[in-house]
């Protein structure tokens, strides 16, 4: 039985492993097609899921760049280290907006310094590239820790990621963002409730949130996407 689990689990990963693979090549072959010198938003999940270009359109704004969203689910901020000149690079975009390091926080031997370190190296990478660039880096959303501890598969998550991890990373990055001249952006106040998770109706697993979390995500960035000129 032990060895049935752990071939399933080897198979699993693979399969993961090779869907973001998949995810990179399909941007290569898309990248060409995109326009220079617009919006990119870059990151895991968290941004992949942000599906940003069909809500805007119930919003009445006209934005004067282009949004690409290459957010890969699943990544670290060392697999986007990797990979900067797919999700960032080719584009050559003029602001930049990343979600990146959450599942980073999710190992079991995490270090902050370690992560930090990693995404100062992404966004030296992304000035070295770019040249003028404007990036924004977004604060991580926390947990739903009511959802989370009603799915069984996502207990032991918790024991690693957790919102005392997302706050102390969130003021990491914010240091980060001031060292580097660059804008933090916590877009998290409309999605929390009186404990400061994320409200379990926009919450899918604790983890991961619906279109009406990510709702108030966009309410709270489309003043900063409408000052981009």
């Amino acid at each position: 039985m032990a060895e049935t689990r752990a071939a399933v689990e080897t198979a699993m990963n693979q399969f993961f492993e090779g869907q973001k693979k998949e995810k990179v090549e399909r941007f290569k072959r898309l990248n060409p097609m995109a326009k220079k010198g617009q919006i990119v938003f870059a990151g895991s999940s968290l941004m992949e899921q942000f599906p940003i270009n069909e809500m805007i359109q119930n919003y009445d704004v006209q934005l004067p760049y282009a949004i690409y969203n290459r957010g890969i689910g699943g990544y670290t901020t060392q697999e986007m280290l990797q990979e900067l000149d797919v999700m960032v690079h080719d584009l050559q975009p003029k602001y930049v907006f990343i979600n990146i390091g959450t599942n980073d926080l999710s190992a079991p031997d995490y270090n902050e310094a370690e992560l930090i370190a990693r995404y100062r190296e992404i966004l030296d990478e992304i000035e070295a590239h770019t040249v003028g660039v404007q990036i924004y880096m977004l604060a991580y959303y926390p947990m739903c820790t009511k959802k989370a501890m009603k799915v069984p598969y996502m207990k032991p998550v918790l024991q690693y990621r957790n919102n005392e991890r997302v706050a102390s990373a969130n003021s990491a990055v914010r240091q980060l963002a001031k060292e580097c001249g660059h804008v933090f952006l916590d877009l998290n106040a409309g999605l929390l409730d009186e404990d400061g998770d994320v409200k379990e109706e926009y919450s899918i697993e604790g983890m991961h949130m619906y279109a009406n979390g990510y709702e108030q995500v966009l309410n709270a960035l489309l003043p900063t996407l409408k000052e981009l000129s």
